[in-house]
């Protein structure tokens, strides 16, 4: 199997070393049909930044994020018949962050189904809250996003042509 795809011999993704590693649990359970296809559509997004796998047969998968370089926490993307479970494994001062990084891309993947995300933390401190959004506020978000973009574009080709 190898990172950021679906395997095709029916193997799992790697089991969780993170429990050991990090202090904090976070679990979000989402009520949804849709459970596999959110689960997949939610690594095979995120996976294009930072490591994920998702095993189609399993139904499950994991995101590390380790885009800055070490690992700094891991989610295991659980589907079954009637929810999502996300597993959340890092330090406490890292779960707001990632809370909402993988939190909001649900919420945005699942406005049309209104999923809401909450998560609650085995430390007994308070967990966050993502969605549900509705789809303008999606299509909002996209359209400032694109903005920015294309913001950030002109700006790099003026500093270029200044640069010559």
């Amino acid at each position: 199997m190898t990172q950021n795809s679906t395997p095709s011999t029916g193997e799992t993704p790697t089991p969780s070393t993170a429990e050991a590693s990090y202090p904090l649990i976070s679990v979000a359970t989402v009520p949804t049909e849709r459970a596999a296809r959110y689960g997949k559509q939610l690594v095979s997004h995120m996976g294009h930044k930072i490591t994920g796998s998702w095993d189609e047969e399993a139904g499950s998968g994991y995101l590390l994020f380790d885009r800055e370089g070490p690992i700094l926490g891991r989610f295991d993307v659980i589907a079954s018949a009637s929810d999502l479970r996300l597993e959340l494994r890092t330090e406490p001062e890292r779960a707001d962050r990632l809370e909402f990084i993988v939190g909001i891309h649900l919420a945005r993947f699942g406005a049309r189904d209104s999923l809401a995300i909450s998560w609650e933390r085995t430390d007994g401190s308070e967990g966050s809250t993502q969605g549900p959004l509705t789809p303008e506020e999606v299509e909002a978000h996209a359209r400032a996003k694109k903005a920015a973009r294309e913001a950030a574009a002109r700006e790099a080709a003026q500093e270029a042509g200044h640069a010559e």
